[in-house]
């Protein structure tokens, strides 16, 4: 019977040890995902590509009609590097809103408390490690209210 119990303990500490993490995402689809597929992600969840603002080289912006903010895809070759959120708001005050919910979202979402560099009224910045990646939400009410979540993932060392 101690056998079968410091087995069962050893399962179950090998299958705890050895869940795979999810990788580092963006609203659910992997920064390893094909830019042709996450292009076809973003289009079958309500965003247009704005062309007028793409570089189709390097950059594909999406907006959709419904959504408060703007999404940039930068990628090289068909690895995505950065995406980049901004969002649309009328004052300064609704920005300093959104952005206190984006941090105590992602403060939840990822268990994590964010390094906040700068937190002035009008310049506010968080920035979030994950294990495989950075999240950086950034306020910015200087002349026009500008307000942007960066999603970067960490460099492989080669």
């Amino acid at each position: 019977m101690k056998k079968f119990a410091f087995f069962l303990l050893g399962l179950v500490a090998f299958v705890a040890c050895s869940e795979q993490k999810a990788p580092f995402n963006y609203r659910g689809l992997a920064f390893t995902t094909p830019v042709d597929q996450f292009v076809d992600s973003m289009l079958a969840r309500g965003f247009a590509i704005d062309s007028a603002a793409s570089d189709s080289g390097r950059t594909v912006v999406f907006a959709g009609e419904n959504k408060p903010y703007r999404v940039l895809a930068a990628f090289s070759g068909n690895q995505l590097q950065v995406i980049q959120e901004s969002y649309i708001a009328d004052n300064n005050d609704s920005t300093r809103v959104m952005w206190q919910r984006l941090r105590d979202g992602l403060e939840k979402e990822l268990n994590a408390w964010p390094n906040c560099p700068i937190l002035k009224d009008d310049h506010k910045v968080a920035n979030f490690d994950t294990s495989d990646g950075f999240i950086a939400i950034i306020l910015e009410n200087t002349y026009t209210p500008t307000l942007t979540v960066r999603y970067t993932p960490k460099k492989e060392e080669k």
